[in-house]
């Protein structure tokens, strides 16, 4: 979904046949200049989403970004200045921010998970766990945090699960199946022992998931697929737990939570009326 798509149904979902309040209290003339504070520490992405929410409600806006997306800042650090109708900025403020602290979340959680793995060699990656129709922007706010993107929906990769190796009829059954099916998308194994693992390398998968393994299981996969295949890690794995997860030999750590478990990052929106 595009971002002009996502901000439209968001403010028609909150506006509805109008903003009674803003309505009744603010003159139709009025001007004022709005500026969003970090109130926690934490990567900022988001801004141009929350421009464009003010300026489907006045085609005049003006907006400053302040500062760098993408790098970690402290609170207290300016976020965004608009300029524009008193009537934009006091309709589109929860939706602006909405979709900025839930997009600034997501890169911060991001940004704590890389931090952890820092000097090991290993990549975060996300999920397709993500909020309904903000796929792309999560993804986004993913590579704004420093991690990786893993594939974008059921339709650019092969991941095969212990589901579809049963109903396929066996690992191998599975692998020249979807080979024969989509030849050029890339293919991946969910194993979940040292069996799976086998049948997976002589079935000539080219990655591995491997899933809900502890640390010691980690290194005693990797020395069993001796750089036969990459290696991705997932399931239940925390941001106090993935230093221990990222093993040497291991290449990706999968983290379904950047993107369904991130708090909003906390930010405040001052209002300040023109003459």
């Amino acid at each position: 979904m595009e971002l002009q798509e996502i901000v439209e149904a968001a403010l028609a979902e909150d506006v509805g046949s109008g903003d009674a309040t803003t309505l009744a209290t603010v003159d139709a003339d009025a001007m004022a200049r709005a500026t969003i504070t970090q109130k926690a520490p934490g990567v900022i992405f988001g801004r141009d989403a929350a421009i464009l929410t003010f300026s489907m409600l006045d085609g005049g806006v003006r907006g400053e970004k302040i500062g760098p997306e993408g790098v970690w800042q402290e609170a207290g650090t300016g976020v965004l200045s608009v300029t524009c109708s008193a009537r934009a900025l006091l309709t589109g403020e929860r939706v602006a921010l909405n979709l900025l602290q839930r997009l600034s979340g997501v890169a911060t959680l991001t940004a704590r998970y890389v931090r952890e793995v820092e000097g090991t060699g290993v990549q975060i990656l996300d999920t397709r766990k993500t909020t309904p129709g903000m796929r792309t922007l999560e993804k986004a706010a993913v590579r704004a945090g420093g991690a990786t993107n893993h594939r974008t929906g059921l339709y650019d990769a092969i991941l095969i699960k212990e589901n579809h190796i049963a109903a396929a009829g066996g690992v191998q059954a599975a692998i020249e199946r979807a080979r024969s099916a989509y030849p050029d998308l890339p293919l991946e194994v969910e194993c979940r022992n040292p069996e799976e693992i086998a049948q997976a390398l002589a079935a000539g998968a080219p990655r591995l998931l491997l899933d809900n393994m502890n640390p010691d299981q980690l290194r005693a996969a990797v020395a069993q697929v001796a750089g036969a295949a990459t290696l991705e890690a997932s399931g239940g794995i925390t941001l106090e737990t993935v230093r221990d997860h990222a093993v040497e030999g291991l290449n990706f750590i999968s983290v379904g939570a950047l993107t369904h478990s991130a708090p909003a990052l906390d930010l405040s929106l001052i209002l300040e009326p023109l003459p």
